[in-house]
């Protein structure tokens, strides 16, 4: 079994790229053996490497590993600590790293690795992922919550990766995009014939280009960015001459003063459009906040049904890494 073969090497990589604060350190055994180290540097702490987590990020868990691997290592003879590991740290100590505070204001890339998309792993060896930029250490910046992303959107994203047929080949439209994780699996991987990424905050809708940049998408016709407020009329909207198929919106049900206008909005869209397929991700937060937009569904005139499809624990997560603790909800819409 090579290095790329053993799960615990993958997965930390994997883990890393994401940004995962303690990414789960192989055992003493595969730490000791240089191919391990070799494989881990070449994906993780290499300068060749064109997206990387941000130096602080990389600085803290290349000490980690190899303090693990000194630990690991018995006869000095026969093992060692990798070259290119110890330069790599040496390189990231002898940079200038930001104050926490400015870490906070800076993006970082974070690589999501899409485990359930097996077919295309299998033709190529490589794992299909989606690259970011983020701002992972604030949760609200600027008036809005869109510059990371947030779990209920990697949740609603394996869903689709496992029923592909409510996007493919359809028009789909995504509320809240934020970072615009939905709109690039849409439009990259699960062949939607037209991805529209919408936000209420125009520093969000800029953003997206960057998205689409770091996924290839910067000159697909298959998907776009625009503003949308919601509880505004989108009457002469550009899109909206090609008609929806399919609304999407993950984690856009925390704040209850936004619900009635959101709802409204959705209520707009499946009106306009007939045989409009509604689905929202939502993680359980706030009972109430949750239990208050079912409501003005239903008060809507809405059908609401539950998607069974919960979420795996992290034990059994192969990419993207994302917290068990609180459940997800997958709602289907339908008027």
């Amino acid at each position: 079994m090579t290095a790329m073969d053993h799960p615990q090497v993958v997965r930390f990589c994997l883990q890393s790229l994401q940004g995962e604060p303690t990414p789960e350190i192989p055992g003493v055994e595969l730490l000791r053996q240089e191919a391990v180290q070799e494989f881990i540097y070449e994906h993780v702490f290499s300068d060749e490497l064109p997206l990387r987590p941000p130096t602080r990020y990389r600085a803290r868990i290349l000490k980690q590993l190899i303090s693990r691997i000194e630990a690991a290592i018995e006869d000095w003879d026969q093992h060692g600590i990798s070259d290119n590991l110890t330069l790599a740290l040496s390189s990231l100590l002898s940079q200038p790293l930001p104050t926490e505070t400015e870490a906070a204001q800076q993006r970082e890339y974070v690589v999501y690795h899409l485990s359930l998309l097996r077919e295309q792993l299998e033709l190529s060896r490589t794992i299909p992922r989606i690259n970011l930029l983020e701002s992972r250490s604030l949760i609200a910046a600027a008036g809005t919550t869109g510059l990371r992303t947030w779990e209920a959107a990697l949740h609603l994203g394996q869903y689709l990766c496992t029923n592909r047929s409510l996007v493919a080949n359809r028009r789909v439209l995504e509320l809240g995009s934020g970072t615009g994780y939905l709109a690039v699996l849409c439009a990259k991987y699960l062949g939607s014939s037209r991805v529209i990424a919408t936000d209420g905050s125009d520093e969000v809708v800029n953003r997206l280009s960057d998205s689409f940049f770091l996924n290839g998408l910067q000159e697909s016709p298959a998907v776009s960015a625009t503003q949308l407020q919601w509880g505004h009329s989108f009457v002469g909207a550009n899109w909206t001459e090609e008609g929806v198929d399919t609304v999407l919106g993950a984690d856009i049900t925390y704040d209850v003063s936004v619900i009635s206008a959101l709802v409204a909005t959705i209520d707009d869209m499946a009106r306009q459009f007939p045989g409009l397929s509604v689905l929202i991700a939502a993680t359980e937060r706030n009972r109430a906040t949750f239990e208050r937009f079912l409501e003005v569904c239903e008060k809507r005139g809405f059908k609401v049904s539950h998607e069974p499809f919960p979420v795996p624990p992290r034990s059994e997560q192969n990419g993207p890494f994302y917290s068990d603790a609180s459940p997800i909800h997958i709602c289907k819409l339908r008027i």
